[in-house]
């Protein structure tokens, strides 16, 4: 028991050896933070010179000509200088012996990278600042038919460059379609994201906007703290991809198999010898010729006059309709006939009351026995 003692106090004496407080440990600081560079760092400077070129094309020459005092004077602060050549059409850059910081030349060829694939220069001089990298997706290799990698790459754009508009918002990256290439520039996340949303797009997996929705969910979703701990799979929605039904090709009916060739056809020579036109000279076979054209002719006539007079022929009325329609006509003319007899009554009647005299009515006292003494005298 005593030696078991002894084996717990040396375990715990030899635990924290090494655990002591570190002055990086420090909760307030963070690690992930990027510090500006200082040149005191490094006031050697750099041994040996570092150059980077790149090829720009014909269209560009103009542009670049104009904004190469900016891009110059730009890296001038850094202690890079830059060339441009017009006649082999390269950008160069190198450092210099007042260059401090090492990574600046990785800086500036990225920035010759972003002008030769016409990114405006206030833009790309933008990428010598830490915080902002850059990535060129080459788009032109994922798709090989011309129109569909150009059906493609507009709707990546979307109308009135929409949905490139809303990638920029959510990825917080720049981006520029150019030619066969994107060029985007932004932070880590965002470019991954960026070449997520464009590698999906040419390769026909997703559509730009199923991406959009789910980057504005989880833009929601970063806002709420309870769930930074959380899987998000729940809450993301699930696109299935629609299949669209193609025309089928009707297979060819397979033929039973024989091990003996198919029998000759019997050549232009061989038909001729059996109709008989072989033996005749070239005036009847010329004449021949022309009556069959002729009759061809003829025929091709017969059958767009045939064709033009169809429109004037007018269709056929099938009986059980006209006896339908006698039948009802009958009933309606005498329902009609039948009405005019009452309506000739009605109009009778009101006449003969109309025509009455109502003086003959009134009874006058003079009238009545000068009537009755001439009836008895």
């Amino acid at each position: 028991m005593a030696g078991g003692g002894e084996l717990e106090e040396k375990k715990t004496k030899h635990k924290g050896k090494h655990d002591k407080p570190k002055p990086w440990d420090d909760p307030s600081i963070d690690h992930w933070k990027i510090e500006k560079f200082d040149a005191s760092w490094n006031e050697g400077g750099m041994l040996e010179t570092s150059s980077f070129s790149t090829l720009f094309p014909e269209y560009r020459e103009k542009y670049l000509q104009e904004a190469w005092p900016i891009v110059k004077s730009a890296l001038k602060e850094y202690g890079v200088s830059a060339e441009l050549n017009m006649v082999e059409g390269t950008m160069t850059v190198s450092t210099t012996r007042k260059t401090r910081d090492p990574y600046i030349i990785v800086k500036a060829r990225d920035l010759i990278k972003l002008l030769s694939r016409s990114v405006p220069a206030p833009q790309a001089i933008k990428i010598l600042n830490d915080e902002m990298q850059c990535d060129i997706i080459k788009i032109r290799s994922l798709v090989r038919n011309k129109e569909r990698f150009v059906k493609r790459r507009q709707r990546l754009v979307g109308p009135n460059s929409s949905t490139l508009k809303a990638l920029e918002i959510l990825t917080g990256c720049y981006i520029f379609v150019q030619g066969n290439t994107v060029a985007a520039m932004g932070s880590f996340k965002g470019l991954k994201q960026v070449r997520r949303v464009v590698e999906d797009c040419m390769q026909n997996v997703k559509h730009p906007v199923f991406h959009i929705k789910t980057l504005m969910l989880k833009k929601e979703l970063e806002k709420d703290p309870s769930l930074a701990t959380e899987n998000w799979d729940r809450f993301l929605p699930k696109f299935k991809k629609k299949n669209v039904q193609q025309k089928k090709v009707k297979s060819k009916e397979k033929k039973e198999y024989t091990p003996f060739p198919p029998p000759p056809q019997p050549s232009k020579v061989d038909l001729q010898l059996e109709s008989g036109e072989y033996f005749l000279s070239d005036k009847k076979k010329f004449a021949k010729k022309w009556q069959e054209k002729q009759e061809r002719q003829a025929e091709k006539v017969a059958e767009n006059k045939r064709k033009r007079e169809a429109a004037f022929v007018p269709p056929k009325e099938s009986l059980e309709q006209d006896n339908d329609k006698n039948a009802e006509d009958k009933s309606d003319v005498a329902a009609m006939a039948m009405s005019l007899k009452k309506k000739a009554k009605e109009f009778g009647k009101q006449k003969v009351i109309e025509n009455i005299n109502a003086e003959k009515y009134i009874a006058s006292s003079e009238a009545a026995p000068s009537r009755k003494k001439s009836k008895h005298s």
